[in-house]
């Protein structure tokens, strides 16, 4: 399937309501002689959208009234010909943006009615009530973390690019640490690490912020051999106030490179929150995703975290990953709860360009996961409350990824990145620091992007300490131009 646009109004917002109904659509800048493809038009007082299958054509325009936003005109008219011509009612309606919940938020800090924001999600968005009631539920609860935010706030993450295996889902920037090569690129790159970090302190320090919860994650963090994580999180715990944060997580997430002692490590370092993520707890799908752990060494690894006094921990899964099933998946839904975690995050797989999976055209993910996080409602019966959502492009189904946590366990960091509630400064190759605005719902956000790979991070890394000066230059600005109000 090939997308082709034309007219001002025909741009991002069609491009991804096209994507909707055909996640894997490519975009072509004409009309193919030959195989499928979908046509948007934005004249300037009509809509025309065409769509083709096979030797099946079906088309439909519309007059635009007076004053109508024309790209809203356009999507809506798209959205209607591919819902009707493909069977297909996305849970979400025509939404393409990633964080529905911020979009409450906004509304909210606008003034806008409740009436008004359920209008906008079930008319203008045509999402179905459930899925309205879920964002709004977290955006309530969401409320007090935002209410009480200050526009000095700000987070740290620090970023481990390796892993000890490549999961075929995965299209982040990591590299296995099995081979040579990479083995020896670890502890120069975590002498960086380390050295960007003390550089992140004095910025924070110049530019007057509040460090509120600080994230090392991957990657991998324990992909690093005892010695290399004890340096990076003593030469924290000696750089920053760690008495001061209100959070402190680190990802543990692999079973097969998680050991007693860098369980230890982490907890006599002041982290106050860890992640063991085991996806999945069915032998079979880990072998299919390229995992070379069992779900027995998933719980071997959770109780000896408890062992050493980890008292709040995340637990990853992932609905729709390749043999799984909807009873392999409420399987592994009983076996978190019963393991009695703080958080439980689910995800909806995402088929990513970059990841083995698409890239080596491997036997399709399951197809129903909607059925899957039906059975979320055991979370909800076992005592967890949805507290931050977000989307992606390419989502099974056009669905949706939800953290679940206790009462009074949510994770901060979680819920400030996801609502760019305020800056996050980032460390480590791939790295992007984001910049919000203080006390600004709306404002414009700036990035500052690291290095992504770690050879570069480590060759060029004068650069990187050079772009720091970027971080000043913006809450200058902040204060010169007097935004930092709310």
């Amino acid at each position: 399937m090939q997308i082709v646009l034309r007219g001002a109004a025909a741009g991002y917002e069609a491009e991804h309501t096209a994507r909707i109904f055909f996640p894997g659509a490519g975009k072509a800048a004409e009309i193919p002689a030959e195989g499928d493809f979908i046509l948007a038009v934005s004249h300037e007082k009509t809509d025309f959208v065409l769509l083709r299958t096979g030797e099946n054509l079906c088309w439909r325009s519309a007059v635009r009234a007076a004053g109508e936003d024309a790209e809203y005109t356009l999507c809506c008219l798209l959205y209607q010909l591919l819902r009707e011509k493909t069977g297909q009612n996305p849970p979400w309606g025509m939404m393409t943006g990633v964080r529905p919940v911020r979009i409450i938020h906004d509304l909210r800090a606008m003034g806008v009615t409740e009436a008004q924001i359920q209008e906008r999600f079930l008319g203008h968005f045509a999402c179905t009530p459930e899925k309205f009631a879920l964002a709004r539920g977290i955006a309530d609860l969401q409320r007090p973390v935002l209410e009480r935010a200050d526009p000095m706030d700000c987070s740290v993450y620090a970023g481990i690019p390796f892993c000890p295996t490549r999961c075929s889902y995965c299209s982040f920037v990591s590299r296995t640490v099995g081979d040579k090569a990479t083995r020896a690129l670890v502890q120069p790159y975590v002498d960086k690490l380390c050295e960007e970090l003390t550089a992140i302190r004095h910025t924070v320090d110049r530019c007057g912020l509040r460090i509120r919860t600080f994230y090392i994650g991957g990657g991998t963090p324990t992909s690093l051999s005892a010695a290399q994580l004890e340096q990076l999180m003593s030469h924290i715990a000696r750089t920053f106030d760690l008495d001061g944060l209100e959070e402190y997580t680190v990802e543990a997430g692999r079973p097969d490179c998680t050991d007693l002692e860098k369980l230890r490590i982490i907890k006599q370092y002041g982290a106050t929150r860890i992640s063991i993520n085991p996806q999945t707890f069915s032998d079979e799908v880990l072998r299919n995703i390229g995992r070379r752990h069992t779900a027995q060494d998933i719980i071997d690894c959770f109780a000896a975290a408890r062992s050493v006094g980890h008292h709040t921990i995340n637990m990853d899964l992932i609905a729709g990953l390749p043999g799984d099933t909807v009873e392999g998946f409420t399987h592994s839904l009983e076996q978190a709860i019963a393991l009695d975690p703080e958080n439980i995050t689910v995800h909806t797989l995402t088929l990513k360009r970059a990841s083995d999976l698409v890239v080596e055209h491997r036997a399709a993910a399951y197809d129903d996961v909607a059925a899957m996080l039906e059975q979320c409602k055991l979370l909800q019966q076992a005592g967890y409350r949805p507290y931050y959502l977000y989307r992606q492009k390419g989502t099974l189904q056009n669905l949706e990824n939800i953290g679940w946590a206790k009462p009074g366990t949510e994770c901060l960091y979680n819920i400030y990145i996801m609502e760019e509630i305020h800056s996050i400064l980032s460390a480590g190759a791939g790295g992007s620091t984001k910049l919000v605005i203080p006390g600004k719902r709306h404002g414009k956000i700036e990035r500052i992007f690291n290095f992504k790979y770690p050879t570069e991070y480590i060759d060029r890394f004068e650069e990187i300490l050079a772009r720091k000066q970027g971080v000043e230059d913006f809450y200058e600005r902040c204060t010169t131009e007097t935004i930092c109000q709310p």
